[in-house]
């Protein structure tokens, strides 16, 4: 209770700075390869969920293209996936930005993931507690499959979280999580397409 009510939060902030000074090099060449690509759109906002339901704007490279059907309706994310966006996602470096979400106090470096307001009427009871705790940079569903499984997976791992932080718990899944990115597991559910949106009962 005490790392996570005090301590937690100083760590976000150091690990973020130097996440920032140790990454800038990368975080600078992905910013100007989509600058050249997007003509000027490098970063993707989508307002998320954060601690207690308190919205808050995510931050990614952007990866994909604004492309609509005829009926004004976004292609599917895997036909609006640019050449440079596949592979930095690939390399989960459009995640990069969040470090300024985890700067910010939007989300933590470890944590259930933020996903989208539209879910919200949709959890169950036992589900919404996975908005106690900051949203995180990576969790504990992410390094035990990430998009290869289920949502009721997803969230049992994450109330499993909430239910356990600790400063080793942190740990365990961070450096996992670096190990899971060079491994590229669990990107998505198959080479074709990206994670299903939750209905309530995936």
């Amino acid at each position: 209770m005490f790392y996570k009510n005090y301590f937690k939060r100083p760590l976000d902030i150091i690990g973020a700075l130097i996440g920032l000074t140790l990454l800038s090099p990368i975080f600078v060449t992905v910013y100007f390869i989509l600058f050249i690509q997007n003509k000027g759109k490098v970063f993707y906002y989508q307002e998320r969920p954060g601690m207690h339901q308190k919205p808050f704007n995510i931050i990614k490279f952007k990866t994909m293209t604004d492309e609509r059907d005829e009926n004004g309706n976004l292609l599917p994310d895997v036909k609006r996936i640019t050449w440079a966006g596949n592979i930095i996602r690939k390399l989960s470096f459009d995640e990069l930005p969040q470090l300024i979400n985890i700067l910010k106090g939007d989300m933590s470096l470890v944590g259930p993931r933020p996903l989208l307001f539209k879910y919200i009427p949709l959890y169950s009871k036992e589900q919404l507690r996975r908005h106690e705790v900051r949203p995180g940079g990576t969790g504990w569903a992410q390094i035990n499959g990430r998009n290869s499984i289920s949502w009721t997976r997803k969230f049992e791992l994450d109330i499993e979280y909430v239910d356990n932080v600790t400063f080793w718990f942190d740990v365990k899944i961070f450096f996992l999580s670096i190990y899971k990115i060079f491994k590229r597991e669990g990107i998505n559910q198959s080479d074709e397409k990206t994670m299903q949106a939750f209905n309530g009962k995936n």
